[in-house]
C-alpha cells in the first residue's frame, strides 16, 4: 500500500521560466548565482582545516569560476582552478580561453585568468617540466595569500601533478568533500535552472511517446532525444539510456541498435545539462500493448518511489528512505553492490551525482540528513515476472521546509502505453 497521498496528476510550484533573460519578469539572476556559489565555497573552506582548494573536475571549476569552454574539455584535468580562504578564484584554462575570460568574464580578476598546461594527461611527458611549473606557480600563490603552511585540498589529480605538489612542500588532502559540502544546498537560481532542464525533458518525453512504435530502434530514440534537446537549448546531452524488450532485465545501462517490437516494455533515462545543471529522468512505456507482468512490475516500482517521496522532508535521514526499499536478493541480485543504482537516490546540480546519495549500500551505516534546498533524484526498478521485462521510474525533487516538490512532470502515475492497438 503506497504511503503517497492520492492526487490527480504530478504537479509542482517550481517555475521553469524559459531559456533566455527578459526585461519584463525576473528569471535566473546569474550575478546572484555566481555570488552564491563562491560564497558557499568560501564558507565550506572556512569550516574545514584546508587553506585552499585546487580543483580539476569540471563541475567544481564551474562552481568556483563560472567558466565553461565546451563539453570537449570535461574532465581532462587540463583546466584547473584555485581558491584560498583569503583570496578570490584563480583559473588556468586551455590556451586562448584564458584571454577570452579576461575579455568576457568580468567577475574574474583579469590577472587571475591564466593559460595552463599539465601535459594533456601524459601526452606531453612529465619530463617536459609542465607539472613542475604548475606546482611552483600554485605554491607561490599559496605563499602570497598566506596559506602555504595549511593543507591544500584537491578533488582529482594526475600522479605527476600530485608528486610535484608534494615535492613543493604542500600537504595535499582530499578537497572533494569541501566542494560537495558547498554544492549541497541550492539557491533559487540553481533550482530554476534545474527546473528548466527538467521541463526540456518533459517535452522530449512527449516526442518519444509519439515516436515509440515497432520498427524504431533504441538508438533511433537516442538520436531523436539528442536532437530535440540541443534544439531546445541543452548545453550537453551526456547520455540517453534507451532499453527495450529482453534487454530490460538486468539493466545494461547502454543503448543498442535493437528494433523495438509490439508489446515491448521500454525505459529511458535522459541525462543532459542546461547552463551546467543536470537532469537524470527515467520513464517506462509499453509499446502498443502491455501485459499484466508489465503492469505489475510498474506498479511495484511506482509504490517504491511514492513511499520514498512521501518520506522526504527536512530532518529525515537517508537511511530511513533506504530502509523502505527491498534488499538486493529480493529483486534478483546477489549483493547491494551489484544492485547499486537501481533503488537509488542522488543529488543533482552541476554534477550528476552530488549529495545526498541514497541506497542500501551506503545509507544504512552512513546516513545523511535531508535539508531544505537539496535537490535530488529518486529512482526505482522492478523486474517483471516474465523474466526479461522491467520497469524504471525516476523523479527529481526539491526539498522545501514542508516536504518535496517535483521537477519531473511527464505522466508516470501509471504505465503509459504508446500507439496502442
Amino acid at each position: 500500500m503506497s504511503l503517497m497521498p492520492a492526487r490527480e496528476f504530478a504537479q509542482t510550484s517550481i517555475a521553469a521560466p524559459g531559456i533566455i533573460g527578459v526585461d519584463w519578469e525576473e528569471r535566473v539572476d546569474f550575478n546572484r548565482l555566481r555570488d552564491y556559489r563562491i560564497g558557499r565555497a568560501k564558507e565550506a573552506l572556512a569550516k574545514s582545516d584546508l587553506g585552499a582548494v585546487l580543483v580539476f573536475e569540471s563541475s567544481n571549476i564551474r562552481y568556483l569560476t563560472s567558466t565553461h569552454i565546451g563539453t570537449w574539455g570535461y574532465n581532462k584535468t587540463e583546466r584547473w582552478a584555485l581558491l584560498t580562504r583569503t583570496g578570490e578564484p584563480w583559473i588556468w584554462d586551455f590556451g586562448s580561453a584564458a584571454k577570452n575570460h579576461r575579455m568576457y568574464s568580468p567577475w574574474l580578476n583579469p590577472d587571475q585568468s591564466r593559460g595552463g598546461n599539465n601535459g594533456l594527461q601524459g601526452a606531453i611527458a612529465p619530463t617536459s617540466g609542465l607539472p613542475f611549473g604548475t606546482a611552483a606557480e600554485i605554491a607561490a600563490i599559496l605563499k602570497e595569500e598566506g596559506v602555504f603552511g595549511m593543507p591544500l585540498g584537491v578533488d582529482v589529480v594526475e600522479m605527476p601533478m600530485l608528486r610535484e605538489l608534494e615535492a613543493a612542500g604542500i600537504d595535499v588532502r582530499d578537497g572533494q568533500q569541501v566542494m560537495l559540502d558547498a554544492r549541497e544546498i541550492k539557491n533559487k537560481d540553481e533550482i530554476l535552472l534545474l527546473s528548466q532542464a527538467a521541463a526540456m525533458v518533459d517535452g522530449v518525453y512527449q516526442d518519444i511517446y509519439e515516436f515509440l512504435k515497432p520498427g524504431v530502434r533504441e538508438n533511433d530514440v537516442v538520436a531523436l532525444a539528442t536532437k530535440r534537446l540541443l534544439e531546445m537549448g541543452s548545453e550537453q546531452v551526456e547520455a540517453i539510456n534507451s532499453i527495450a524488450g529482453e534487454r530490460c532485465s538486468p539493466h545494461p545501462h547502454v543503448f543498442s541498435d535493437r528494433y523495438i517490437r509490439p508489446g515491448d516494455q521500454a525505459y529511458f533515462d535522459i541525462i543532459h545539462s542546461f547552463n551546467g545543471y543536470r537532469t537524470c529522468y527515467y520513464r517506462t512505456f509499453a509499446v502498443g500493448r502491455a501485459t499484466q507482468a508489465h503492469r505489475d512490475a510498474y506498479k511495484k516500482a511506482r509504490e517504491l518511489i511514492d513511499n520514498a517521496i512521501a518520506l522526504v522532508k527536512p530532518g529525515v535521514s537517508t537511511d530511513q528512505i533506504a530502509k523502505l526499499w527491498p534488499k538486493a536478493d529480493e529483486f534478483g541480485f546477489s549483493s547491494e553492490m551489484e544492485a547499486f543504482g537501481l533503488q537509488f537516490g542522488h543529488g543533482l546540480g552541476l554534477g550528476l551525482h552530488e549529495r545526498p546519495v541514497v541506497s542500501r549500500l551506503n545509507s544504512i551505516d552512513n546516513p545523511v540528513e535531508i535539508k531544505p534546498g537539496m535537490v535530488f533524484a529518486l529512482e526505482t526498478y522492478w523486474p517483471a515476472d516474465d523474466g526479461h521485462s522491467a520497469a524504471r521510474i525516476e523523479e527529481e525533487l526539491v526539498v522545501t521546509e514542508n516536504g518535496a516538490e517535483l521537477l519531473t512532470l511527464f505522466p508516470a502515475e501509471e504505465l503509459v502505453v504508446t500507439n496502442p492497438y
